[in-house]
């Protein structure tokens, strides 16, 4: 059998499935398209492929979108709880179709709402999280076992989980049927983002554990979500981003296998989260190889059989450093082709960013604006009649090709820096205790590689754009403007007030025997090496509080404060 013909075998045993939707297949002026297009037979080169078949360059499904739409996931949290929850219930009744949680920085932090570092920081870029409860209320109303839930954040990302898991149990569901994605990327913090608890290695440990529990227990649940998105926004090229995501990927991959879990079992919790940025054919080309990449390094290099282990999927989020304070309205015009270049990639999820979402947190309407432009493209414009609608173009599958070895240079340098002062064994193979490209990524960390090669890509994009070889309307170019300053979103000092004032009625409320003995139960473990979700979703039952459980391990663990570099 053919390759198209095999391809046509698997899109009729899906329909004959039910798994094609009910949908107007035609074009604007009624001409009725293909779900694929493509070379006739097995002319098409195999590194391209067929959508649904190895490599995944044109997609993971022979449907494509025509099986499922991706999944409308807005990005939102502010303030406390409550307020939060309101606005997952605005998202949801317009349409959205799964929920993406920001948390406030002193959560993302570690810290409670009344530590003395998190003055003035409550509730502002995302919502307030201090214990179960806050999770309890933060979800009241939506069913956990009927949405999809993901949560952006990283360093104190396992006792998060644990609360979301301790309201669930509170609703009654089953955790066994939770759906959703966990952040936890660790890696991505020390690279680009700053946002950690402890030294790298305690995180892994952190990281294991949950990959551990999460395949025995949660089996649905994506725990760890690598994270692209914030090495781009940080300055990294489309190269870097990719190259750089994938190389942390795969040392989930190792540590996974260093912990004796099998690879077809625990690799389809690994998820992706790039970002979509302003130049499209470049991003639709980043996004093909990357799936690309994933399932031959998966096959070959990791022994996965299967093609769910095989498969990348990736939320994508539109590029918040492209937006301006300057003619903010030309962001809805960015957000719209930064979305597109997502849908032609073929993102399984997508977040679109408000029109105001470089001033402050987005209003009910810039919101509402940031959903209605998915929902357009998805009713509108037809870009989800046809499977890759970009392969075969010459310009497309020749950028896919020169970021995948782009790529795969990148995977050879963190090779060798993991190599580097190495022990070696008898048979002069260098020894490493996760894997070699964990080594490799632990030492670009330390050495301060990934910072360097993103500041240099930083630096070279700004000069461009001062001397105006990259433009940027409203800002260097077209400047002139009958833009009136926006109303934007204020979250008033009164949430902090309240969020203490809560956070201490519930410390006094609640039993402090329990709490020790649960929070002395999970430093037991840290040190014995047992699996610590177990003692710390108990702490969490007893309502102990994020600070006091992060405290408890950093007391254990200790802090990591980045080396000064120049």
């Amino acid at each position: 059998m053919d390759a198209r013909a095999r391809w046509q075998a698997r899109y009729e045993q899906a329909e004959q499935a039910g798994k094609v939707r009910e949908a107007d297949f035609t074009t604007l002026s009624g001409v009725e398209v293909d779900p694929v297009y493509g070379p006739p037979g097995d002319e098409v080169d195999p590194r391209i492929g067929w959508p649904g078949e190895f490599p995944f360059t044109r997609g993971l499904y022979p449907t494509g979108y025509r099986g499922r739409a991706w999944t409308i996931r807005q990005f939102a949290g502010f303030g406390n709880a409550e307020q939060s929850n309101e606005r997952y219930k605005m998202i949801l009744r317009h349409g959205g179709g799964g929920l993406s949680v920001a948390f406030d920085m002193p959560t993302l932090m570690g810290r409670d709402s009344d530590d003395a570092r998190s003055v003035g920081e409550v509730g502002h870029c995302g919502v307030a999280v201090d214990s179960a409860a806050d999770m309890e209320v933060l979800f009241a109303g939506i069913p956990l076992d009927e949405v999809t839930t993901s949560m952006t954040i990283s360093g104190p990302a396992v006792p998060v989980f644990c609360m979301y898991l301790v309201a669930a149990e509170r609703q009654g569901v089953d955790t066994r049927v939770l759906d959703g994605t966990l952040q936890t990327d660790i890696f991505k913090e020390y690279i680009a983002q700053k946002e950690w608890l402890f030294a790298p290695e305690p995180h892994l440990r952190l990281i294991g554990d949950l990959l551990e529990h999460c395949a025995a227990e949660v089996p649905r649940f994506k725990p760890v979500s690598v994270s692209g998105y914030h090495i781009r926004e940080a300055g990294s090229t489309a190269a870097q981003e990719l190259a750089f995501t994938l190389a942390d990927g795969f040392a989930y991959v190792e540590l996974g296998l260093s912990r004796g879990l099998d690879v077809d079992v625990f690799a389809p919790g690994l998820s992706f989260f790039f970002d979509a940025h302003i130049d499209l054919f470049e991003e639709v080309a980043k996004f093909r190889a990357a799936r690309r990449i994933w399932a031959r390094w998966l096959r070959d290099r990791y022994g996965a059989t299967t093609e769910r282990a095989q498969w990348l999927r990736f939320h994508t989020q539109t590029a918040g450093v492209s937006l301006t304070a300057q003619q903010p309205y030309n962001n809805v015009v960015r957000t719209a082709v930064e979305a597109l270049a997502a849908v032609l990639g073929g993102t399984n999820s997508l977040h679109t960013n408000a029109l105001d979402e470089t001033l402050a947190l987005p209003s009910e309407q810039a919101a509402e604006i940031a959903l209605r432009t998915q929902q357009v493209l998805a009713e509108e414009t037809g870009v989800a009649n046809v499977a890759d609608p970009l392969g075969g173009s010459w310009y497309v599958e020749a950028l896919t090709d020169r970021l995948e070895a782009e790529a795969e240079r990148v995977f050879a340098t963190i090779e060798a820096m993991g190599e580097a002062g190495r022990d070696r064994d008898a048979d002069g193979r260098v020894h490493h205790e996760i894997g070699a490209m964990t080594s490799g990524v632990l030492r670009g960390i330390e050495d301060g590689w990934f910072l360097s090669e993103i500041a240099d890509a930083s630096f070279a994009y700004q000069t461009a754009l001062e001397k105006g070889d990259k433009r940027v309307v409203g800002v260097n170019c077209h400047t002139g403007s009958v833009t009136r300053p926006l109303e934007i979103l204020r979250v008033g000092h009164e949430v902090e007030t309240e969020q203490v004032a809560a956070l201490r009625t519930r410390r006094r409320d609640r039993d402090d025997a329990r709490v020790r003995g649960a929070l002395d139960a999970m430093v037991a473990a840290a040190r014995d090496g047992s699996n610590l979700l177990p003692p710390m979703l108990e702490a969490c039952r007893a309502e102990a509080t994020l600070g006091e459980i992060c405290d408890a391990l950093r007391a254990e663990w200790g802090e990591y404060t980045e080396p000064a570099r120049f």
